[in-house]
């Protein structure tokens, strides 16, 4: 085995914010950035083949329900699959004019509350050595919890 020479570690203030800020670039540029774009323009394609609209007729009632348009559902199945992908389509609602700031309150909670369970599924459950048949219970609490979230958002907001 290599001996490796001590690493310097700089506790100045200055050095270790930008040593934070490199990462945070790295990580926002790297991982955060393909996600919201790609749901972005998954959400355009959406828009402009009218499938939008179809999905916000079908869920219109049940989203009613938490006082967000039909549409809506698209953010939320969205930020299942990844929370970055979630923002990214209700960015595109917003500038759409489909949904408002207001909708947007309505749904923070729940984006990062159920956000991106599949990709945490392997990574954290099956890490940890989770036995599989819990893991619709744990992803259906996170789900619930989101339920919950936006109702109490919606009578705050």
């Amino acid at each position: 085995m290599k001996n490796n020479p001590p690493v310097a570690v700089s506790h100045n203030p200055f050095d270790v914010f930008v040593v934070g800020a490199r990462k945070g670039f790295h990580i926002a540029i790297h991982n955060l950035m393909p996600n919201v774009i790609m749901a972005y323009v998954i959400a355009e394609m959406l828009n402009l083949l009218g499938v939008m609209a179809f999905i916000g007729k079908i869920f219109a009632p049940v989203m009613g329900l938490f006082g967000l348009p039909g549409e809506a559902v698209t953010v939320l199945l969205t930020a299942w699959l990844s929370s970055s992908a979630g923002t990214g389509v209700a960015v595109s609602l917003l500038a759409k004019g489909v949904l408002t700031g207001g909708d947007i309150t309505i749904l923070a909670p729940a984006i990062f509350l159920m956000g991106s369970q599949l990709q945490y599924m392997g990574r954290l459950l099956g890490v940890a050595d989770v036995p599989k048949k819990h893991w619709p219970l744990l992803m259906l609490t996170s789900v619930l919890n989101a339920v919950i979230a936006m109702l109490v958002m919606r009578f705050i907001a």
